[in-house]
């Protein structure tokens, strides 16, 4: 059902006590009143002002010691965020403990499991170079000194002394043997050449086969044989004796040979290696150059006599080192994945597939380059990547860091090396947003134990003189940086006025920089094209134009389908049930509004107030929420009607077909459903946002600019008719910088905005007709909106007793 229009002075008193001025619709800097200065006229800033509270929580963070003080950064937004974390902690430049230098060496008891040293401050490179001699000294020098003229002198008395003892054994036994016409002669076996115990037959050795020819030719007899044979066989084991006896005597002298060769090469290394420890005095070190002799001495000689090279295994795998003088590191990873933050194994594949690894072969990761400093991350990419969060509150746990191959702390796999944990003391500084903040805190045990400091850092600052130089600044920055033209003060006005839009409030300005030096580089480029050398105002005017339109395709649509009537939507009339809300939708950084048809039917009935998007399940939780409250409401306006609410009523968003979540259409939507129930109709030239309470508040909402805009533009395309407007809730007035042309508009009285305490004078303002107040007896005055209302839903009421009577 519809009907006319109410009249534009039908309610003159509200409208006109909640229209909002035009001077308030949006904030105008004018750079002669606000004192704006040039980007000539000021020094570049590259820090940032008016967060004092963040930074004063981010110095206590970095210069407290105590444990779980990591930092985590809330608020920043932008590609810059870590660049500038970082400045803002070069500039605090905080106290830090200077870190030792670590290095790893070979484990010579268990290789697998490689032996940190911890050195000084800075002295790690001398160390390894005073090893790197060492291990030349072994690979070039050891064997040399070992085959010295004083060396080979004593092994030579030391052979002769043994042939002088062998001499002293033997003989006595070779000349029993010639006594015994018995010889020792060396012959020809399946195993080799062996010494053998023969006769002597005419003066001559007789081996067994020609005993037999002798006996054969009668030269000898069988009794001569055998008195033979058991000579040979006594006088063998007598042999094996002084064979047994001699072969141990040659082992004692290859023995004390060896002990010789041992003992110098022990000495030799002893005095190599007494330099090294003097001069860095260090358990770990004093046991390191321990088993680099042992070693030398008890598995490596036999190798070095033969010309191959076991100095690779003495190395020093220094992976932290310092300069003198370095100062505290701050280190931003931009890249956080197990590798890059805590380090890796590397392994090298030989020909047959097969992987080896060494101690030679760990690397460091940033977490242990920023020992004794301070590491950047973002949380969201710390998160992103596989098992890199779960390993380092691990390490912040801990205090120890585990250097293994990323695959073996992904998957919880055994890695073949496993080099000692390294003790480390480093400040992490997290930079995230606020729902991740609370999304950790809430489900991450060690989360809020580890990072016990927030720097809150606001989104916008108050809008006074210092914000306004704190522009020109950043701007003048901009300008030295990237060569570009100076800006204006009218071009810094113009900026600083999109920063309120930004802000969302006409009394602050955006500290999101990234988004204003954006239209800065255009106004920039455009005032180039020009063939200025210096940028204007309307610069920057043309350069927020011309990003929008960059990125308003899905409003141009919806203008369109306005247009061809694909969309309904009216801007005059009235219509009963029908009520034009608003709605936002994004496009990169740009938000975007437009208006959305509601629509309400009502009867009598016992199923009460029907959300249909809900039913649908297109209702996201605040909507649901907000419906629920509508519900709520509705009882409390109809509380002086004595009886129970007896109808049956839906909403629904016309024409929309994806979820809808959000509670900003609950003030229109109340509206839309007195309207049903009442049969008045709403002007359909005027347009609701805000939310509502139980008890007829009009509560703020966001975007309120950007709806405002969207229904201006709708109106402006079928032409301004000057009773058209938007209904806001009274809290966003502070919120309001409109587009200068729909200021223009509202200045000239073909546009309004009206700024509303309570649902009673937003349905005066669409109706123009008395929403009307309970009195004291519990009933509204007659004549007025909800009594009408009242009045209506006892009709519903008794036709639906009367329904139930009669079934």
């Amino acid at each position: 059902m519809t009907s006319s229009p109410p009249a534009a002075d039908s309610s003159p008193d509200t409208r006109q006590r909640t229209r909002v001025d035009t001077c308030h619709l949006r904030w105008s800097c004018d750079p002669s009143e606000h004192e704006v200065p040039s980007t000539r006229d000021v020094d570049a800033i590259r820090g940032v002002v008016g967060q004092d509270d963040a930074i004063e929580a981010l110095t206590f963070g970095l210069e407290t010691s105590a444990p779980g003080m990591n930092v985590y950064v809330r608020g920043l937004t932008g590609t810059g965020r870590t660049k500038l974390v970082r400045h803002l902690l070069e500039e605090v430049r905080p106290a830090c403990q200077p870190a030792p230098d670590r290095a790893y060496v070979r484990n010579f008891e268990a290789p697998d499991r490689p032996c940190l040293i911890t050195l000084p401050r800075g002295r790690g490179r001398a160390f390894r170079e005073r090893v790197d001699g060492l291990a030349r000294y072994v690979r070039e020098e050891l064997v040399p000194a070992l085959s010295s003229e004083e060396m080979e002198a004593r092994r030579k008395q030391m052979e002769r002394d043994l042939q002088k003892t062998l001499q002293q054994i033997g003989e006595p036994f070779e000349k029993e043997l010639a006594e015994n016409e018995l010889s020792l002669v060396t012959v020809q076996t399946p195993n080799g050449a062996q010494p053998a115990i023969v006769p002597l037959v005419e003066g001559q050795p007789a081996p067994p086969d020609q005993l037999q020819q002798l006996v054969a030719d009668g030269k000898l007899t069988e009794e001569d044989l055998g008195k033979l044979r058991e000579r040979v066989l006594e006088f063998g084991e007598r042999f094996s004796s002084v064979n047994d006896k001699m072969q141990r005597l040659r082992e004692e002298h290859h023995d004390r040979v060896r002990e010789m060769i041992e003992e110098e090469a022990r000495k030799l290394m002893n005095s190599s290696v007494r330099e090294i420890h003097q001069s860095f005095p260090v358990p770990e070190v004093e046991r390191f150059l321990e088993g680099i002799v042992e070693d030398v001495v008890d598995r490596q000689l036999g190798a070095l006599g033969e010309g191959r090279d076991p100095s690779s295994l003495y190395r020093v795998n220094l992976i932290l080192d310092h300069a003198e003088g370095e100062d505290c590191p701050i280190l931003v990873e931009t890249q956080p994945n197990l590798t890059n933050l805590f380090g890796t194994v590397e392994r090298h594949f030989t020909a047959n597939g097969g992987a080896i690894s060494d101690h030679t072969m760990i690397r460091a990761g940033s977490l242990l380059r920023a020992d004794g400093g301070y590491l950047v991350l973002e949380a969201r990419e710390v998160l992103t990547e596989p098992g890199a969060w779960r390993v380092l509150m691990r390490t912040l746990r801990t205090g120890r860091l585990e250097i293994s191959p990323g695959e073996s702390l992904l998957f919880g796999t055994s890695a073949a090396l496993k080099p000692e944990p390294i003790p480390i003391d480093v400040k992490v500084v997290l930079i995230g947003d606020p729902g991740l903040y609370h999304g950790l805190d809430a489900n991450d045990t060690d989360f809020p134990e580890l990072f016990k400091v927030l720097a809150d850092f606001d989104t916008s600052v108050p809008r006074d003189g210092q914000a306004l130089r704190f522009y020109a600044g950043v701007l003048a920055r901009m300008v030295a940086e990237e060569e570009l033209p100076h800006f204006d003060s009218d071009a810094v006005a113009a900026l600083a006025e999109h920063g309120a839009r930004i802000a969302g409030r006409n009394d602050r300005l955006t500290t999101r920089f990234g988004r204003l030096a954006d239209l800065a580089r255009e106004a920039a480029y455009l005032a180039r094209r020009d063939g200025r050398d210096s940028v204007r105002g309307p610069d920057v005017g043309e350069a927020v134009r011309r990003s929008r339109r960059r990125a308003d395709l899905p409003a141009r649509r919806f203008r369109e389908a306005l247009a061809d009537g694909t969309i309904r939507v009216q801007t005059s009339g009235g219509v009963i049930g029908q009520v034009n809300g608003l709605a936002v939708t994004r496009a990169g950084p740009l938000t975007y509004g437009f208006p959305a048809r509601i629509t309400a039917t009502i009867g009598p009935g016992h199923a009460g107030t029907i959300n249909i998007e809900g039913a649908a399940q297109l209702s996201g939780a605040i909507h649901t929420k907000g419906f629920y409250i509508l519900g709520g409401l509705l009882r409390f306006l109809m509380r002086g009607s004595g009886h129970p609410l007896a109808f049956s009523a839906s909403i629904a968003f016309e024409q929309s077909y994806g979820g809808i979540d959000g509670d900003s259409a609950s003030g229109a939507e109340i509206c839309c459903l007195l309207s049903a129930l009442t049969d008045v109709p709403l002007s359909q030239a005027v347009a609701m946002t805000g939310a509502i309470d139980q008890h007829g508040h009009v509560q703020p909402i966001g975007a309120a600019s950007e709806k405002i805009e969207g229904f201006f533009d709708t109106c402006a395309a079928a032409e301004l008719s000057g009773d058209q407007g938007v209904i806001i809730p009274a809290a966003n007035r502070r919120d309001l910088v409109l587009r200068q042309d729909v200021v223009a508009a509202c200045g000239e009285g073909r546009f309004h905005v009206w700024a509303v305490e309570t649902i009673g004078e937003a349905l005066e303002i669409f109706t123009g007709r008395e929403a009307g107040a309970l009195g004291p007896e519990g009933r509204y005055p007659e004549g007025s909106l909800l009594a009408l209302a009242v009045e209506r839903a006892e009709e519903f009421w008794r036709m639906a007793r009367e329904g139930a009577g009669s079934s």
